[in-house]
């Protein structure tokens, strides 16, 4: 059976409906499947909510210190050695709560022209902050650590009356907030673009997390009687993300990652496991002891709202955790992965497609789009201004390097990070981390040189109406010239978009779709990928 057909098979036992529905969602006819039912669900993945959290009672601030800064809602200023002021919950990978980097990306921000407008918006939101997944094993820990306690001392000894009070998977309470607020954020950004005469539909699986994003995101940009204005399509997650449907990424995705994280963590937690194996008493405490440890520190915050584990270490420690995840990205779904460009390669097919005006017309085993769902003008519309996606961090991470991000295919050495790291999983995919892609019109062509201002002086004179593409990551432009030369140079990131069209159909060969996913090739070492296909 083939994956196109696999995942059909799937959506219909998922969102089968009978034709004696009581009621239709627009678009629905007897012949087929009520494509945006979302409930019941019975496909919401692994479920377990967490003890309440009682902040007021346990929060230790205000730390010693003669000022106090209100938690807002997580209690985040704990005195860390080494930080002077900066912030170690922006260090923590896929793990921070959302957080738009202040440094950006390498170019400031700029107002359109006077007289241009935007067209289109395509926005992939990752889902909001979330107890642990299951295959993190946190909770088998934290079994052996209460089994051992009354034998911590000095910067353990609050193990010995610790409990663990974590859920798995779902989302917290920050998380439904961090999709609520991009919700409100992106519709004063993009509001103006809905067209009322039809409702949108808005695209996420039915994972209790990924289902939960979408509507709390819904519910900011619409309030509360969105499900006037929007139809959730929501899939089962292998029939929807990329990496699913593309075997040899499931194969090889652990293998590719199981030395590299493994030799980073052994060099940045040697000197703090040495130091905190002295304070264990008869348990006997390792380097995975010393990571499970520091990632209670961004779980138990979301969680709960503080944790004890996070000032066990120093700025330099968190510095380290954030390069562990950023090799563990890398390695899975970005330019360090054989299958990194073929994992995201469906989104770059469906946002051409849905930019040109047209079905996705791709032949079946050469993508991993789900043909049964973009064929369909019910399933994929065309007629929308806004095209909004949920998905996960690693997806994100596989369609940034589908498109050809090349500013983001630093090698990441095992002996530390390099000079200038451009690779970021905190400032890429932190929880509720999102990309926008405007399409912009102007009536002119827009000067390479631009004002800081909105002005008509921005604008070449004698020249044309021009399209852009204008790429946004959380909240910051990523310049298109940085890695697509045919680009040019511009000081607002952007690129005309005939030419990324061009650019992008290139470089859809670049992902050897098939070969990737399917082709007879063994795992090299660490670092023999630098273009996210096989070496």
């Amino acid at each position: 059976m083939t994956t196109n057909k696999l995942q059909a098979l799937i959506l219909s036992v998922a969102l089968a409906t009978t034709a004696s529905a009581k009621t239709k969602q627009p678009g629905a006819t007897s012949t087929q499947p009520d494509w945006f039912q979302t409930s019941p669900n019975s496909y919401a993945g692994t479920t377990a909510t967490g003890s309440a959290p009682f902040l007021a009672e346990t929060n230790p601030a205000p730390f010693g210190q003669s000022t106090f800064i209100p938690n807002a809602p997580l209690e985040t200023s704990e005195p860390i050695e080494g930080a002077h002021g900066r912030n170690i919950f922006q260090l923590m990978g896929d793990q921070s709560p959302y957080f738009s980097p202040a440094e950006g990306f390498g170019v400031d921000e700029y107002p359109l022209p006077k007289g241009a407008q935007i067209t289109q918006m395509h926005m992939l939101q990752r889902h909001g902050s979330r107890y642990p997944s299951s295959s993190e094993g946190l909770d088998s820990w934290a079994a052996g650590i209460v089994n051992a306690s009354n034998q911590f001392t000095g910067k353990l000894n609050f193990l010995n009356d610790w409990s663990y009070k974590l859920g798995k998977e779902i989302l917290v309470p920050k998380g439904r907030q961090e999709l609520f607020d991009s919700g409100i954020l992106n519709y004063y950004n993009y509001g103006h673009l809905y067209d009322n005469s039809s409702k949108l539909v808005i695209r996420t699986t039915l994972q209790s997390r990924m289902l939960e994003s979408a509507e709390n995101f819904l519910a900011g940009f619409f309030g509360l009687e969105w499900r006037n204005h929007a139809n959730i399509l929501a899939t089962i997650d292998s029939a929807t993300t990329g990496e699913y449907a593309c075997t040899k990424a499931g194969e090889t995705m652990e293998a590719s990652v199981a030395t590299p994280v493994g030799t980073w963590m052994a060099t940045y937690l040697k000197e703090r496991t040495a130091e905190l194996k002295k304070l264990t008493g008869n348990y006997d405490w390792t380097i995975t002891d010393t990571y499970h440890a520091q990632s209670l520190c961004p779980y138990e915050t979301i969680s709960v709202g503080y944790s004890d584990f996070c000032d066990i270490f120093t700025y330099e420690d968190w510095e380290g955790y954030e390069y562990l995840m950023d090799i563990e990205f890398a390695a899975i779904s970005g330019f360090l992965s054989p299958t990194g460009r073929a994992q995201g390669l469906y989104w770059v097919e469906e946002f051409l497609a849905r930019v040109e005006g047209h079905i996705l017309n791709v032949p079946a085993n050469t993508t991993g789009a789900n043909i049964t769902l973009d064929t369909n003008p019910v399933t994929f519309p065309l007629n929308q201004s806004l095209y909004l996606e949920f998905t996960h961090d690693a997806n994100i991470v596989s369609v940034l390097t589908a498109f050809g991000f090349t500013q983001f295919a630093d090698f990441l050495p095992l002996t530390g990070p390099p000079k200038n790291q451009q690779f970021s999983a905190s400032r890429l995919v932190p929880f509720a981390g999102r990309f926008n892609i405007e399409i912009i019109k102007s009536p002119h062509k827009v000067s390479p040189t631009r004002s800081s201002k909105s002005s008509a002086k921005d604008y070449i004179s004698g020249t044309g109406e021009t399209h852009y593409v204008h790429f946004i990551q959380n909240q910051r432009t990523v310049p298109l010239h940085d890695s697509f030369g045919a680009c040019g140079k511009r000081d607002d990131g952007w690129c005309e978009l005939s030419t990324f069209l061009k650019v992008q159909k290139e470089s859809l060969a670049k992902a050897e779709y098939q070969y990737a996913c399917f082709g007879n090739w063994t795992m090299k070492d660490y670092g023999a990928v630098r273009n996210g296909v096989p070496a």
